[in-house]
């Protein structure tokens, strides 16, 4: 579960379009993002986009085209992809598991009824990313001169770190645990805007992008971030399960006062008579000391620099091996392949 703040996070946002971020870096989370791209894409009954061979191929799309859509409004994402998680996590992650096999059960008996609306919701939230699915968007992201990072610990926690040491512009995810891992500027809907429908119902909406700065935020709620750690912990992270019956905005007005962990620690035991699972400490130590690797400026650059697209292999993997359009591929190959030379020809400074 990642961590509820939606209540305090409304008055920081701010609506912005693709144009905006224009020759800026922004990294970007890689499981958040597939994520996404592996629950929207699919067809009417939920299946989701397979090849010739079977293999599921809605994330292929996704990175694909909503990439190439960024670099034609010149951002340059950096993908991050997740490594080891913290063994606090192990809990979140037996439960998702469970989540997920119950809505592939409720997907199945829906598409029995023939009940396709509900059947493609039940699909959605049975969405699951396995090594096949990382092994090939890590690959499409090399053909396509994309680069990306692997991080020793939580993509988002890495994120954060490379924005809060300005390698990045901002950090680019749905879940706003950017903010708890100090990402001092957050990006949402970046890979998913545009019209979307509504689940179960006739409406489509228009998806923008929002940008949201951690200093504003804070100011907003008249906290520090080690408090918006503990208003986290309070509310249930991934590496917690929180106090019974604390939403954000109850623990805003726990944590106000407090001066130390031990203070909500305490507060929390008095009032609701609850304590956490785990040892506080540890926690709050995941999100103010994450495990992240250290990047120096030299070295980051060097990354985007060595990023280089490969167009006749990503032609042989998109269309060849599964079975995407040669015609369209082609298109915006040819665009990726222009879009790294004249960025090689301005310079690597003017991407930082």
């Amino acid at each position: 579960m990642a961590v509820e703040l939606g209540p305090l996070v409304a008055g920081a946002k701010e609506e912005i379009s693709l144009d905006q971020l224009s020759n800026r870096i922004i990294a970007v989370d890689a499981y958040n993002t597939i994520y996404q791209f592996l629950s929207i894409i699919r067809g009417p009954d939920g299946m989701p986009l397979r090849d010739q061979n079977g293999a599921t191929t809605s994330h292929l799309s996704g990175l694909f085209y909503r990439t190439a859509s960024l670099l034609e409004h010149k951002i340059t994402p950096v993908f991050v992809f997740d490594g080891m998680p913290p063994a606090l996590k192990q809990r979140t992650i037996e439960a998702r598991v469970r989540r997920r096999e119950e809505a592939a059960k409720e997907w199945s008996e829906a598409l029995k009824k023939g009940m396709l609306e509900e059947a493609r919701q039940h699909a959605m939230a049975s969405t699951r990313i396995n090594k096949e699915i990382v092994e090939s968007s890590k690959r499409l992201l090399d053909l396509m001169g994309i680069a990306h990072i692997q991080a020793p610990s939580e993509g988002e926690a890495q994120a954060s770190r490379l924005a809060a040491d300005g390698r990045v512009y901002a950090s680019a995810s749905q879940d706003y645990d950017l903010f708890l891992f100090g990402s001092p500027i957050a990006v949402r809907n970046l890979t998913i805007t545009g019209r979307r429908k509504l689940p179960r119902k006739n409406v489509f909406v228009e998806i923008r992008p929002e940008r949201i700065e951690l200093k504003r935020l804070l100011s907003g709620l008249g906290i520090t971030h080690e408090q918006l750690v503990w208003l986290g912990m309070l509310v249930g992270t991934d590496f917690n399960e929180g106090v019974p019956g604390v939403g954000a905005k109850t623990a805003l007005k726990l944590v106000r006062d407090k001066s130390s962990l031990q203070e909500v620690v305490s507060a929390a035991e008095a009032k609701y008579g609850a304590s956490f699972e785990a040892d506080p400490e540890e926690i709050e130590s995941i999100f103010l000391n994450p495990e992240v690797r250290e990047m120096e400026q030299g070295e980051f650059n060097s990354l985007l620099k060595d990023a280089k697209p490969d167009r006749e292999a990503l032609l042989r993997f998109m269309c060849t091996e599964h079975g995407f359009s040669k015609e369209r591929v082609a298109k915006f190959a040819d665009m990726l392949v222009g879009y790294r030379s004249a960025a090689g020809q301005k310079g690597m400074s003017s991407w930082v």
